[in-house]
């Protein structure tokens, strides 16, 4: 799926898709989230430009702020809009602080009165799992990429998605500037547990969305928990499909040793230890994982060789 066109204006167009190429190449989304743990959902209706932080039109001095704190404290900033305005009964800025733990995550939120406002939330407690004081919420945040101007993908396949989960549930849907990985468009974020779900349409969404509910997680559209490395999102679902375990939090993470590339991992299912052994490598061929890559990267792969009971 390459190629290119020309505009209306005369200006050439690509017709590259990254996630078609990825999909055509049947490469696996397991170990392919984001590994994040401190999450900021600031909302902004847009437009987001390119880089959301520094081409969203905020008020001066709000987006290189937030851009500068984000990446001091490892936090993931993103910006959030409903897909449908008529979902917004608020007045003011919805916020939501999530520290994505793979045990003990948790999720916050308020509305400032002002965009300015966060200038005053304090992302190094964030960081480090603090509570930043806003009101508890238990309900989760299910953020759909749909930022187009970062990804063609994002936006063709992304929109419609976040129309579609918002159809079902429309509290809990938003959609969410690039939270990472194009290429496996249409990408769910679910909050607060770091949840990174790919390559979904509108009914397969609403379905991670129903299982998530009900405490479990879809297997097949899994890319894997923010916070753990790239390596044991891998282990973890190689795992819970060995012993056939979609409980949100059976799976429990104890213990890794690295080396050499080779990452054995403990978890804890029921009360009996797994160790899982997983090699990353690089692919030996280059693409272009995104819409918008100017030159082209390797692909890491992540291989489940071993599970054992300890």
């Amino acid at each position: 799926m390459s190629g290119s066109g020309v505009h209306g204006d005369g200006a050439p167009v690509s017709t590259f898709r990254c996630a078609g190429a990825s999909e055509g190449r049947t490469e696996s989304m397991a170990g392919t989230a984001s590994t994040v743990r401190s999450f900021l959902l600031v909302e902004h209706p847009g437009p987001w430009g390119v880089d959301a932080l520094r081409d969203a039109r905020m008020p001066p001095g709000i987006g290189p702020e937030l851009r500068e704190r984000a990446a001091g404290t490892g936090t993931k900033v993103l910006l959030i809009r409903r897909p449908d305005k008529a979902l917004r009964t608020h007045a003011g800025v919805r916020v939501f602080a999530a520290y994505a733990h793979h045990s003990e995550p948790w999720l916050e939120t308020t509305v400032l009165d002002d965009l300015r406002g966060v200038h005053d939330l304090d992302l190094e407690a964030l960081a480090a799992g603090r509570s930043l004081g806003l009101t508890a919420q238990a309900e989760p945040v299910l953020g759909v990429c749909t930022h187009g101007r970062h990804d063609t993908c994002c936006a063709e396949r992304g929109r419609p998605v976040a129309a579609g989960l918002a159809a079902a549930f429309p509290e809990q849907t938003w959609e969410a500037s690039h939270i990472g990985g194009d290429r496996f468009a249409a990408n769910l974020l679910v909050l607060p547990h770091g949840l990174y779900y790919g390559r979904l349409e509108p009914a397969s969404a609403r379905g991670v969305a129903r299982l998530h509910a009900a405490g479990e997680l879809d297997l097949d559209h899994l890319r894997g928990r923010s916070g753990l490395s790239t390596a044991l999102q891998a282990a973890e679902i190689g795992l819970r499909r060995y012993v056939d375990e979609r409980g949100l939090s059976a799976v429990r993470f104890v213990s890794r040793t690295v080396a050499d590339g080779v990452t054995e991992a403990v978890f804890e299912v029921s009360s009996r230890r797994y160790a899982v052994t997983v090699t990353t490598t690089r692919g030996d061929d280059l693409q272009r994982l995104t819409c918008r890559a100017l030159r082209e990267n390797p692909v890491m792969h992540y291989t489940v060789h071993e599970i054992r009971a300890l």
